[in-house]
């Protein structure tokens, strides 16, 4: 670790970075994100997890970096916050594998990441990747971090924003069955998740958010031809927007959509479901899509790939994503502090 002059600590922390599934990437990628940070970047920066574990990762990769408990954290000094969540005594996690002490450890990571921004002692939470079955072994049955997020604040709904500097998507919804998912197709929902990305692209910064809502079937149903979702549902819901004076335009057949978005048209597309949304993106931009979520009480960064179980623990793993995410975080932190 470069040495660095004296840094003055905050009161709060911009952000606060979740550990993940233990068994996973998620140290490993924290730990690389963190050495590449400058001391006063680090000092704006509080990890969650267990401080045995992030040394174990950071040997692994040869930082050097030192952990210190958040009550211990001093000013002026280049180490690193860490809110504790201990390894229960007697649990153990094997590397690369589905466990329930692992998905318990995820789950106690972000339940203690949200106490620590309600109590505002942290503005922004970044999450590592969590495995769904070892969440679900642990008996907490969510259908990944944004529905944990959703309950363990209470919101009545929430959205998956996937950011990129090239293209992003907002889904009406997101880890649901393809069937269940066209059953969501409805003016409500559509409306809503418009509103929540339109707020957000605001908060950003941007002064007039140009919006497409991506239709649902072929040709947008070919006038009822192949479905009259997009005519029953969804251009109801964006005339509906435009006349509250949204600049929002659809449904556009999603075999364009996104092309004309990627070439600067529009600001943001709404997908209507999860791979129509994602896999544009991740064509696009793999290593540097950000997921985020809306709609919550808190403001929430997230890597966009999953535990990569087959390189947990050796030192293979490429923190480009956790970069990406902590630096989204950053500018969310930047908004909340205005």
């Amino acid at each position: 670790m470069n040495s660095s002059p004296p840094v003055e600590r905050q009161k709060y922390y911009d952000i606060a970075i979740t550990m993940g599934d233990p068994a996973g990437i998620g140290p490993e990628i924290i730990c690389r994100a963190l050495s590449a940070m400058s001391a006063t970047e680090r000092a704006t920066a509080m990890i969650i997890g267990d401080p045995a574990i992030y040394r174990r990762a950071a040997a692994s990769i040869g930082a050097a970096l030192e952990f210190v408990p958040l009550e211990q954290a001093e000013s002026g000094k280049d180490h690193v916050a860490v809110g504790v969540v201990e390894m229960p005594e007697g649990v153990e996690i094997p590397d690369g594998k589905i466990s329930a002490g692992a998905g318990d450890m995820a789950f106690r990571c972000v339940h203690k990441a949200v106490e620590l921004v309600q109590s505002g002692q942290a503005k922004v939470i970044v999450t590592a990747p969590l495995n769904k079955a070892a969440l679900h072994e642990a008996g907490h049955h969510y259908d990944g971090h944004t529905g944990m997020l959703a309950s363990l604040t209470d919101a009545p709904s929430s959205f998956m924003l996937l950011a990129s500097e090239t293209l992003s998507t907002l889904h009406v919804s997101t880890h649901v069955s393809l069937r269940d998912a066209i059953d969501r197709v409805a003016p409500e929902r559509i409306i809503a998740t418009v509103e929540a990305g339109h707020a957000h692209l605001l908060a950003l910064g941007m002064q007039a958010p140009r919006i497409a809502v991506a239709g649902l079937n072929p040709h947008c149903g070919e006038g009822g031809i192949f479905g009259d979702e997009d005519s029953r549902c969804i251009a109801p819901a964006v005339e509906h927007l435009r006349e509250r004076g949204f600049d929002v335009s659809g449904p556009i057949s999603a075999d364009t959509v996104f092309y004309r978005a990627s070439k600067g048209e529009f600001d943001l597309v709404i997908a209507q479901y999860h791979d129509q949304g994602h896999i544009p993106v991740k064509l696009i931009a793999f290593d540097t899509t950000v997921n985020v979520s809306l709609g919550l009480p808190l403001q929430r960064t997230s890597v966009d790939h999953g535990t990569a179980f087959d390189i947990a623990w050796q030192g293979k793993a490429d923190a480009t994503n956790m970069g990406s995410a902590i630096a989204y975080a950053r500018r969310l932190a930047s908004g909340a502090r205005a």
